[in-house]
């Protein structure tokens, strides 16, 4: 970035509290003392922020603190919002990072940027948009940070000064608000200095970061009469008279700009600094700005004047030969009037120039007619555009411009709105494209405008995005491939806005007119999509039947096929049926892939899909599909709502195979996601859900009530199906807190919501299994009858995991004498399931059951393993139960930490293997060398480790060995880490 006019380290004056403030920063940044005292043990990032009206000498102190920092050996990068370039999406952040880059081939882009060159590359200005999806704001900004922290440590210390902030994009402003704060955290020191009266309202943020100050900005103060009349004698002599100097002041009312541009102008009239002629300081200081400035250009000639008026309507690092092209000047004539405005203190700088002062430029700009300045700003945007600089430059002219049914200006924003989307910006494509419409566009291209404007303002504002899709359908559009698209996006829009059945209805209509068979099938397969997401499906068995008919007669040849498919795995999960069921057509859906990240079609189904593997007892293959769905996610740069689903659903999947510790963490990454998104989000209602539910199996009841408190996770639910369900998950929390009137209110109306749909699956939602516990208590029969039908639907679903949950909750409900054969049958199928938890819950609550019983032997076995299960999960409220059980049988608790692992130990691979190939127990126990129980055991904690049940064994023994262990890494260990 050219620096403004950097005037003499004399102006600055009674700055020293604040220079004391920035060398106070740069010692700790850099660990040079100024008082020669001992360095400190590691480097400090701070953030200084400088407040002042107008001419106050910001930029005066800025340029003092670069030049003390780059004495300090700092690297010092440097930016300035533009009047002129507000518009411009990621100008300043261009100013900041460009330079660092500047040189470097793509080769070497690559190298230093990774995998966010296609992300952050386009926004820098360091390469083309590609033709994919563009990066959510989210992601490119976590792309931004890490590029910035990356220089950070890399060329450490680093100072970072935003001039003018207040003028800064919204784009870098929105970006550089957020990540100031962590500069305390990094080996630099971020220095912004803004007008406060007119920071605007995406970066009111600023005003309250932390800093040296307290949280407050330093705020510059007019100069006293002292310092003004120091100012004045260092420019026009020791004889300016007392008198004079303080009529300066007066005028100036302690201004430093004011104050230089106005003893220069005494200067240059020789004006004598004495008493006499103090009275003609008031005209000369008007002559400074507004009004007497545009006099006095205007003195200067036509021609210059017009060259003036080019320059102010181009903003800033203004090329001479562009600036004549705007002004209809020649290069004699161009040079001449640059001189001229140079000698008059309008301009500075040789091959770039720029306004000498901010309140310059302004002045300048304001005076041009309003006429001749929309004429200007045409002439600008034909003019960058012919000399090479994009349609992206020239929109920000093409803005100002009046609307006159031009195809080119149409053509411009157009194309500027792609490039600018693609980069990641848009909101500025969304200001392009509805300049394009009230151009307006031919009438041949204004669907297609306004699908374009819709799918702009797809993440921002989707209410406007159906608005203009909606009109989009009402054009005549003779590109039927087009309408398809505003088809497919509209209905992808009112779903995310929790408007399934407007999203069903419009493929509706579409499917009835549609006479493309492929286009037809598409469509149905949205619908089918949209509808199983509706909690308000009025005809939910129906379309159940259809989409079995239909996806029966498909092979998967294509992604719409594979999508129908992958629905029918879905709603045989939800139905219940058999669980090889979901898996044959889970598996078929998968042959040939799923994307996760193709805007197009969302990433619902492959999700579904994903899903189905955990409620059959697969979560180690949901694993490896969410580790690629999430790799897929942030090379895409989508890191908002979908990877915020991603963390949680994957947080749902850890939590299922019992690894509490985990499932919280990623639950809580997910929900951090969520929140930057914004609030009420159907992101928000699964990650307080699932978090709800893995502090209940943690034993920490009352920070789940207030989690769902703060959250208000509650009636009114969600119109989306959301997993696991909310009303059942708002049941479980009453039921923990001893409220079962309440509870089981909750869980008879969710019974009603879900019964008529055919969702009747325990393993994807076990309402009735907690209906039977809350009505436990006052009608103990029903209760029985309740959880033996869920007992029932589980076993028909199949799953080791919900077969066991099912017993084990219908043992809690049952008789006495019943209650020990229904544990140990859900104990055998909780042991060759990848459930720990709810083998853990089981083991406890058998022991507990045989203790009573006077079993006291078979008591114990069941509690010390019940208890080191417990322990691995991280299930605290379980522990403590084993524990009191165990005191409880006369016997000592055992000091147990967790030592399990997911590398199998050389017994577990054997045993493994054995039964991959399809050895019974017995003949494994005859290999081994060892009894039923430890085979059993051995195989339990394969099927945990794993995250399979005991048939999944055999689709693992072509892997490599060891690549089942490794699919269980932490999938954030393998891309990029989250902010």
């Amino acid at each position: 970035m050219m620096q403004r006019g950097v005037r003499s380290r004399r102006t600055l004056l009674e700055r020293e509290s604040e220079l004391a403030t920035v060398d106070e920063a740069l010692g700790e940044l850099t660990g040079l003392r100024p008082d020669g005292a001992e360095p400190h043990e590691r480097p400090r990032g701070a953030l200084l922020a400088v407040a002042g009206r107008p001419g106050i000498g910001k930029t005066t102190l800025l340029t003092e603190v670069r030049r003390r920092a780059a004495a300090r050996g700092c690297t010092v990068l440097a930016a300035r919002g533009g009047d002129q370039e507000q518009r411009v999406a990621f100008h300043v952040a261009r100013q900041l990072l460009q330079p660092q880059f500047a040189g470097a081939g793509e080769v070497d882009l690559r190298a230093q940027l990774g995998s966010w060159y296609d992300i952050v590359g386009p926004a820098l200005g360091l390469c083309a948009p590609t033709d994919g999806a563009p990066p959510d704001p989210q992601g490119l900004r976590d792309g931004l940070d890490w590029v910035l922290t990356h220089l950070a440590v890399l060329r450490a210390p680093m100072v970072l000064v935003l001039d003018d902030a207040h003028w800064a994009d919204p784009e870098s402003l929105g970006w550089l608000s957020a990540f100031a704060p962590r500069a305390e955290e990094l080996p630099m020191l971020v220095v912004v200095a803004y007008r406060p009266d007119e920071l605007p309202e995406h970066a009111e943020s600023f005003r309250a970061l932390p800093g040296r100050a307290g949280g407050r900005p330093l705020d510059l103060e007019p100069l006293s009469a002292v310092a003004v009349a120091r100012l004045v004698r260092e420019t026009l002599g020791a004889h300016a008279d007392d008198a004079f100097c303080r009529e300066c002041w007066a005028v100036t009312a302690g201004n430093p700009f004011e104050t230089v541009e106005l003893t220069a102008k005494v200067h240059d009239r020789g004006v004598a600094p004495i008493e006499d002629a103090a009275h003609l300081l008031r005209d000369l200081a008007a002559a400074v700005k507004g009004s007497g400035l545009v006099a006095r250009l205007e003195r200067l000639g036509a021609s210059t004047v017009r060259f003036a008026w080019a320059c102010a309507v181009l903003g800033t690092e203004i090329h001479p030969h562009l600036a004549a092209a705007v002004a209809g000047l020649g290069h004699e004539e161009a040079a001449d009037a640059a001189d001229d405005l140079r000698g008059a203190r309008i301009l500075t700088g040789v091959e770039s120039l720029e306004f000498v002062h901010p309140l310059i430029a302004t002045a300048v700009y304001r005076a041009i007619p309003a006429g001749f300045r929309v004429a200007l700003h045409g002439q600008a945007a034909w003019c960058v555009v012919d000399d090479g600089r994009g349609p992206a430059a020239a929109a920000r002219h093409l803005l100002e411009t009046h609307p006159e049914g031009d195809p080119w200006v149409v053509q411009q924003l157009r194309a500027a709105a792609a490039e600018t989307l693609r980069s990641g910006a848009p909101d500025a494509a969304r200001s392009y494209l509805a300049r394009a419409l009230r151009e307006p566009p031919p009438f041949e291209d204004r669907a297609a405008v306004l699908y374009e404007l819709g799918s702009a303002s797809l993440l921002t504002e989707p209410a406007t995005t159906v608005n203009h899709l909606r009109a989009a359908l009402e054009e005549p559009i003779a590109d039927s491939a087009l309408r398809h698209r505003i088809v497919y996006r509209l209905s992808q829009v009112l779903a995310h806005s929790d408007r399934l059945a407007e999203a069903s209805d419009t493929l509706a209509r579409e499917i009835e007119v549609t006479g493309d068979a492929r286009v037809k099938l598409r469509m149905v397969a949205e619908q089918f999509m949209w509808d199983a997401f509706r909690a308000d499906e009025p005809d939910h068995p129906s379309r159940s039947r259809r989409m079995a008919r239909l996806a029966d007669r498909l092979t998967g040849r294509d992604l719409t096929e594979r999508y129908i498919i992958g629905l029918r795995t879905w709603d045989a999960v939800l139905r219940g049926e058999p669980a090889h069921v979901a898996l044959h057509h889970a598996d078929g859906a998968l042959v040939g892939g799923l994307g996760w990240a193709d805007p197009d079609r969302g990433f619902e189904v492959p999700v579904l899909v994903a899903l189905a593997f955990t409620y059959a007892d697969r979560p180690g293959r949901t694993e490896e599909l969410f580790a690629a769905g999430i790799a897929d996610f942030e090379r895409q740069g989508w890191r908002g709502a979908h990877l915020s689903f991603a963390y949680t659903l994957l947080a749902y999947v850890r939590f299922r195979r019992g690894r509490l510790a985990e499932a919280e963490d990623f639950v809580r990454a997910g929900l951090r996601l969520a929140e930057r998104v914004g609030p009420g989000t159907p992101a928000h209602w699964y990650a307080v859900g699932i978090l709800i539910e893995v502090l209940l199996a943690r034993g920490r009841v009352e920070e789940a009530a207030q989690i769902a408190e703060d959250y208000s996770f509650g009636a009114p639910y969600p119109a989306v199906v959301v997993f696991p369900d909310a009303q059942t998950v708002r049941g479980e929390l009453l039921l923990a807190r001893g409220l079962t009137k309440d509870a089981a209110v909750e869980l008879a109306a969710a019974g009603r919501r879900l019964e008529p749909r055919g969702m009747r699956n325990p393993a994807w939602c076990p309402w009735q299994l907690h209906l039977a516990r809350a009505e436990s208590h006052d009608a103990p029969e029903r209760a029985v009858t309740t959880a033996l039908e869920a007992v029932a639907r589980a076993r028909q679903f199949g799953a080791p995991s919900a077969v066991g949950q099912a017993l084990r909750l219908a043992a809690e409900v049952s008789p006495g004498s019943a209650r020990v054969k229904l544990l140990e049958e859900s104990v055998t199928h909780l042991e060759r399931s990848p459930a720990a938890y709810e083998l853990a819950c089981a083991l406890v609550a058998l022991g507990s059951e045989l203790r009573r019983a006077g079993r006291a032997r078979e008591a114990a076995d069941n509690l010390y393993r019940g208890l080191e299960t417990a322990v691995q999960c991280g299930a605290d409220g379980l522990i403590e139960t084993a524990r009191d059980e165990l005191i409880a049988a006369g016997l000592r608790p055992r000091r147990l930490h967790s030592t399990e692992t997911d590398t199998l130990t050389a017994r577990e691979r054997t045993a493994a293997s054995l039964a991959a190939r399809g050895h019974t127990d017995e003949e494994i126990a005859k290999e081994l060398d060892a009894d039923d129980q430890t085979v059993t055991r051995l195989l339990s904690a394969v099927c945990r480790k794993l995250g399979t049940d005991s048939t999944g064994l055999r689709t693992l023994s072509d892997r490599p060995q060891g690549a089942a262990e490794k699919r269980d890494q932490d999938p954030r260990t393998c891309t990029r880490t989250t902010t």
